[in-house]
């Protein structure tokens, strides 16, 4: 007997289940047809039913229809998504995901919407996404619904916020429940609502409080949006601050790279290597070889391409050292003017073999994107990565120059070349081994700007003025004061453009530094030496 019993009761239960989830089914399918309809009302009707369906699939089909791509077949009203082939458009069903073969457009009709069912479309996609196991995705659903909050939309936000783990999209929904509240019709709810926004970045808070100021009429009210709105201007005007900060040290960080190789060579040989620009070249023009010939693997391309870039870069510097330069030193006009030969040699060697056209080269996914602070400021990821990266470069020379073999010889010719030769160093190929290396780093900063800007023959050509103020104005040979030259030139540059103007701003800066040469010739931080002395 029990056991019937407990037959019966499995039975029953299967049974009900089986067919609530049929129901489910048939009560989702029939809503997927009203989307066929011509009336944008059945269309609405639609979308609520489907909301409520509480069917997995309906997310992704709200997506669908509000990107334009939904369609159906005007034969039996299929619901299907097409994508353009070359003899027509290939067309899968929406419901079972199944290919129904390749037919002409004109056989299918597109699932029309309007505005009224955009806003609708997006709420769905918002409340159904409040849900979602994804942080960053519940966070942009809620930043979704700031520009439709309504009282349904408020409930569920007040719903959502009691559950909610993560602290920036409980953040967010407490910014859109205050938003909502500013326009309450309480006094004392308004005006902590309105305090709760002061200060906030998000732009949907300025629209509300500049709304409140315009046409509030209660006096208090109108004195918290304003004093709001002053936190907020604060806050922007101390974000600008910063982003024009991170802007000069990006700036700051290319120029890092462009002169520091330039510092050494100089402060060495006393060489002005007018080739220095091309060499940044070349080391451009190497990552994108290296992107043609690894196309699956870009991720990883940089990885590759800043060896590469040294590898090569350095060996043309060699080559130009012991090819050309090492006959003209102490001829510092004809070793300008020979460089300057080369120069355009390199050029025209690389217009023949890649053409005049300017190259794309591909950021990797990883230095895509930016870093948000807060609503008004985001830093971007490939000057973040390229101020790291100038930084670890200096690291890395500094290190070689002050514990390496190398860098010792370096440092005794730097200083006295012709006691450095009595003492038995070959200066012949300490100066050929600092040409290659401050080559090479100049190829590896060939490398960090093809991230910031297309690859061409006159790539090199824009940086090179610059980076022999670098040198000048930091002191020739001195590593340290390049690191805080091009820092300050770049942070300077960036101050000085919002007022006076790209053009400009270079201008008064090259008269500030001509100045700053007038009362110490030598830079910020002079090489020590008898060589330097003389």
């Amino acid at each position: 007997m029990n056991n019937f019993r407990f037959i019966l009761f499995i039975t029953i239960f299967l049974f009900f289940g089986i067919g609530n989830s049929a129901a489910e089914e048939s009560s989702f399918e029939s809503a997927l047809q009203l989307l066929t309809e011509k009336k944008f009302e059945q269309k609405s009707t639609a979308i609520e039913q489907l909301v409520a369906s509480g069917n997995e699939r309906t997310l992704p089909i709200l997506h669908i229809m509000l990107a334009g791509e939904l369609y159906y077949l005007k034969k039996d009203k299929q619901l299907a998504t097409i994508e353009k082939v070359e003899e027509g458009v290939e067309v899968t069903s929406l419901l079972s995901n199944e290919s129904l073969g390749v037919m002409k457009k004109r056989k299918l009709k597109k699932v029309s919407i309007n505005n009224t069912l955009r806003t609708q479309l997006r709420g769905a996609i918002a409340r159904l996404s409040l849900y979602n196991p994804d942080p960053e995705k519940r966070y942009n659903a809620v930043q979704q619904m700031y520009k439709d909050l309504d009282s349904d939309s408020v409930a569920l936000l007040r719903d959502v916020l009691e559950s909610e783990q993560d602290s920036q999209v409980k953040d967010a929904i407490e910014l859109g429940i205050a938003m909502a509240e500013a326009s309450s019709d309480q006094k004392s709810t308004r005006i902590s609502a309105i305090e709760t926004l002061s200060g906030r970045l998000h732009p949907e808070v300025r629209i509300r409080l500049n709304a409140i100021v315009e046409h509030e009429t209660d006096a208090e009210v109108k004195a918290a949006a304003e004093k709001s709105l002053k936190a907020i201007h604060s806050n922007l005007k101390m974000s600008e601050t910063a982003e024009t900060l991170f802007f000069g040290l990006s700036l700051g960080s290319v120029l890092l790279l462009s002169a520091i190789g330039l510092a050494i060579t100089f402060g060495v040989m006393g060489v002005i290597n007018m080739a220095h620009g091309e060499l940044m070249m070349l080391g451009a023009y190497t990552t994108y070889v290296v992107q043609l010939a690894m196309p699956n693997h870009i991720e990883y391309s940089l990885l590759v391409a800043v060896p590469a870039a040294f590898i090569v870069a350095g060996l043309v510097g060699v080559a130009i050292e012991r090819g050309v330069i090492q006959y003209l030193y102490g001829r510092p006009l004809e070793t300008l003017l020979a460089t300057f030969g080369i120069s355009l040699i390199l050029q025209q060697l690389v217009r023949t073999i890649f053409s005049p056209l300017n190259r794309s080269v591909e950021t990797p996914d990883w230095m895509s994107g930016a870093l948000e602070i807060n609503g008004a400021l985001a830093l971007t990821y490939n000057r973040l990565y390229i101020l790291i990266f100038s930084l670890i470069v200096f690291a890395a020379l500094l290190l070689i120059l002050k514990k390496t073999y190398l860098g010792l010889h370096v440092r005794a010719v730097s200083q006295n070349r012709q006691m450095a030769q009595a003492m038995g160093v070959r200066s012949g190929w300490v100066d050929a081994m600092t040409f290659g290396l401050g080559s090479g780093i100049a190829g590896v900063a060939g490398v960090a700007l093809s991230q910031l800007t297309n690859v061409g023959p006159n790539l090199g050509q824009a940086y090179i003025i610059d980076s022999f103020l670098v040198v000048v104005f930091g002191g020739v040979g001195s590593l340290w004061g390049t690191l805080v030259a091009a820092m300050s030139l770049g942070v300077f540059n960036k101050l000085m453009e919002p007022w006076a103007g790209a053009v400009l701003a270079k201008i008064l800066l090259l008269l500030l530094i001509i100045l700053f040469i007038q009362k110490r010739p030598r830079g910020l931080f002079p090489q020590k030496g008898r060589a330097a002395e003389n």
